[in-house]
């Protein structure tokens, strides 16, 4: 018997995106790809009008619900879909979407359950690329706690160029995550704890202008809430379940 192929779809996330948008649609390779979905965060520029130009599949949020109300909604959509694989893309063009093949082969393989494109292959290679000096400390500082507390060794949690098997959106709370940038935490430690595997490729850092990228406010309540998220997850390891940790039956 002829097994099915796995259905891949991308999401992109996407608030005043019209710069980059089509830069980032067209590196995607098309070949293993069976759909992509915008989700656009009620943006006040042409992105919407430049994904319609695309024909890509486009859901419109009627307000604001922030970076991770918006992936909540590209998660339930590509879902409803009947993905087997999903794959997460910011559309600024900061991460390379030539390398979305690498990403989802240790899924297809079966190897991982979670595949996270790391920018952060050297020190030197981060900062050429554009980060700018305090992300990088910042995010070497959190990937080395988040490391010794959870007993893994990847060496980012704070991409946005993410590949999930469906069976881990199924599973986790996705509802009871935070609606702000710290989603992007929620979903890993949660799914660490729900037992699913994580592993990373290393992808080429683009830091320019048009990309987005939150303030040094945003950023310092950023690390503040993955730190929370860190003492609930070892209060859960005792048995005191918090809202990331209330997993669905599948």
């Amino acid at each position: 018997m002829k097994m099915r192929k796995p259905k891949i779809v991308v999401v992109m996330p996407a608030y005043n995106a019209e710069k980059t948008i089509e830069k980032t649609y067209r590196d995607i390779p098309k070949s293993i790809i069976d759909e992509v979905i915008v989700v656009d965060d009620d943006s006040r520029d042409k992105t919407v009008k430049i994904a319609q130009k695309l024909n890509l599949s486009i859901f419109v949020h009627k307000k604001n619900l922030g970076y991770g109300g918006n992936q909540k909604t590209c998660y339930s959509q590509a879902l409803k879909r009947k993905a087997d694989i999903i794959v997460m893309i910011h559309p600024d063009y900061q991460y390379d979407a030539t390398l979305t093949a690498y990403l989802v082969q240790p899924i297809l393989e079966d190897r991982f359950d979670i595949m996270l494109g790391s920018r952060i292959r050297s020190r030197y290679e981060a900062l050429e690329g554009g980060m700018p000096l305090y992300k990088y400390i910042s995010n070497r500082i959190l990937s080395f706690i988040e490391n010794i507390i959870l007993g893994l060794n990847l060496s980012e949690y704070h991409t946005g160029f993410r590949a999930f098997k469906s069976e881990v959106l199924e599973k986790l709370p996705l509802e009871s995550f935070s609606d702000d940038f710290v989603f992007d935490q929620d979903i890993l430690i949660s799914a660490h704890a729900a037992g699913f595997r994580m592993g990373e490729i290393p992808v080429p850092v683009r830091y320019f202008p048009e990309a987005s990228s939150i303030n040094f406010v945003s950023s310092l309540k950023y690390g503040l809430m993955i730190l929370l998220d860190l003492i609930y997850y070892l209060l859960n390891l005792l048995g005191i379940k918090s809202r990331i940790f209330r997993f669905r039956k599948t």
